[in-house]
């Protein structure tokens, strides 16, 4: 049987190098992501044999104390839920209209091109550099003080980069051909865009919601910069009342801790018993965000299937 040729011996040689090379990467890969989950799975591991004990219902419904058997999380996760409730209202509309404006919109000049960097520039911002900016804008110069409304606008600013980014992204992803379709069957650019591009973009817009949301409710640098408070022993005014209009904005204005600050609060004292009760707080705040991502998974589920139908 005669042999190959040499270059058929060289090309097969240089198939078996770079697959050598794959098997390689591979195993680097595989090693590597071993040790973030493995890291991951100890520190929660931990957080859970020293908090899980310590949840209960009066765990939940009480305030802070300073003998840690009867302190709780209520004014935490109370104002936690609703700075996220602003974060939401305000980063999330306008987060979704700016993307959709310099996607579709904008004029290709040299302003936009200097927006566009700035926005990606502004994605990858220090936390507390929001929270200085917060300090000066929002407390000092719009007179809002250290309320609810301020923190959740600081964290509005602190995701509205990702939610934009993640906005013109879902929208490139959309073929041309359904805007050329629309646009030959008479719609005009707006029809084409609520009805076309934005429907079909809102799974991957609800994707970086998710992502910023996440990362806004975990925050403490910016939080701590405009004032949030580490020991507070009462409830902001309810946003509903039993009397016309049935809405109030009281709650807006009023002092607040969250859940960041107030497991910072008791990881800082010595006595154990705080510790236990931080890792509880912990748990209380993987679930808050975890529920907060299943509830964008589910929206993003309806409308693909939705879209399909």
């Amino acid at each position: 049987m005669r042999a190959p040729p040499a270059d058929i011996r060289d090309i097969r040689e240089l198939i078996a190098a770079h697959k050598r090379w794959d098997v390689a990467f591979s195993v680097v890969g595989l090693l590597a992501l071993m040790v973030g989950v493995l890291a991951f799975v100890t520190l929660f591991g931990q957080m859970v044999v020293e908090g899980l004990p310590r949840l209960s219902w009066d765990f939940f419904t009480s305030f802070p104390s300073r003998k840690p058997e009867q302190a709780g999380i209520l004014s935490a996760w109370v104002g936690s839920t609703l700075v996220m409730v602003v974060t939401a209202c305000t980063a999330v509309p306008l987060g979704i209209a700016a993307g959709i404006y310099l996607e579709e919109y904008a004029p290709r000049n040299w302003v936009t091109d200097v927006i566009e960097i700035n926005v990606t520039n502004l994605a990858g911002v220090p936390s507390i550099v929001y929270g200085l900016l917060a300090l000066g804008l929002f407390i000092y110069q719009f007179g809002l003080g250290q309320s609810i409304l301020t923190a959740g606008l600081t964290l509005g600013l602190l995701i509205l980069p990702v939610v934009i980014l993640a906005t013109r992204e879902a929208i490139r992803s959309i073929p041309g051909a359904i805007r050329e379709g629309a646009y030959a069957l008479g719609a005009t650019k707006w029809q084409t865009t609520a009805h076309h591009i934005l429907p079909y973009s809102l799974s991957g817009i609800m994707t970086g919601v998710i992502i910023g949301m996440a990362r806004a409710i975990g925050e403490t640098a910016p939080v701590i910069t405009i004032g949030a408070l580490t020991f507070i022993a009462f409830l902001p005014p309810p946003p509903y009342t039993g009397e016309f209009p049935f809405l109030s904005f009281e709650w807006l204005t009023s002092p607040f801790t969250v859940m960041p600050i107030q497991m910072f609060n008791w990881t800082s004292r010595p006595e154990a018993a705080f510790h236990h009760n931080a890792a509880a707080a912990g748990l209380v705040l993987v679930v808050m965000t975890l529920s907060m991502n299943a509830l964008a998974i589910y929206i993003r589920y309806r409308l693909r299937k939705r879209i399909k139908w």
